[in-house]
C-alpha cells in the first residue's frame, strides 16, 4: 500500500517536469496502480450503469450536458480513442450506440468492451514505450506512462458529472470504492 501510495504521488509531481526528466522510466510497479486505476474505472460505470434506471437513460440533469448514456459512453469512447491513438492499437469494434444508450446489457457492453481494451493495451505497452515523450493532443510532451493517468482523470472528472443525474431523480449515486 504504501509502495502504491507513494508511486501516486510520484506520478503528480510528473506535470512539472522537463522533458529530460520526463524520459526517465516510471517504476514498473506503478503499471499495476494504472491497472488498479482503470478497474475502478471499470468498476464504477458499471455500477453506475446498473444503478440507474433504463429508462433515465436518456435524462440528462441539465439542457447542455450530454444525457446519462451519453455521459457513460464518453468515459469508455474516449479510454479508447487515446490509447488506440497514443498506443498505435487497434480499436475494438464498439457495440451499437442505439443499443447501448437504451438498454442495461447494451451499455454494460460496451463499458467491458472498451476497459477490455485498455487493459489489453496497458498490460502489452512496453517499457521503452512507456518512457517516450509524446505530445499529448498538442497540448504538452508528457511520458507515455502518463497518459493512463490522463485517461483516468477524464474518466473520473466525467463520471462526477453523472452524480448529478443520480441526484435530479432523487437517487444516490453508486458508493465511491478506493482501488
Amino acid at each position: 500500500m504504501r509502495t502504491s501510495l507513494m508511486l501516486a504521488l510520484l506520478s503528480s509531481f510528473a506535470v512539472g517536469l522537463s522533458a529530460q526528466e520526463m524520459s526517465q522510466p516510471m517504476p514498473e510497479g506503478y503499471r499495476e496502480v494504472q491497472m488498479r486505476q482503470l478497474e475502478a474505472q471499470r468498476t464504477l460505470l458499471l455500477a453506475m450503469v446498473d444503478s440507474m434506471p433504463e429508462g433515465l437513460y436518456r435524462d440528462k440533469a441539465t439542457p447542455a450536458q450530454r444525457d446519462f448514456a451519453q455521459q457513460i459512453q464518453h468515459c469508455a469512447s474516449a479510454t479508447v480513442f487515446i490509447a488506440a491513438r497514443y498506443f498505435s492499437a487497434e480499436p475494438p469494434a464498439l457495440p451499437d450506440t442505439a443499443v447501448a444508450f437504451n438498454t442495461r446489457d447494451g451499455l454494460k457492453s460496451y463499458v467491458s468492451t472498451a476497459y477490455d481494451f485498455a487493459a489489453d493495451v496497458l498490460t502489452k505497452q512496453s517499457a521503452e514505450s512507456r518512457a517516450e515523450v509524446v505530445s499529448f493532443f498538442g497540448q504538452m510532451d508528457i511520458p507515455r506512462w502518463q497518459i493512463w493517468d490522463e485517461i483516468h482523470q477524464h474518466t473520473m472528472w466525467t463520471a462526477g458529472q453523472i452524480v448529478a443525474n443520480f441526484r435530479k431523480n432523487g437517487m444516490a449515486p453508486p458508493a465511491f470504492a478506493f482501488f
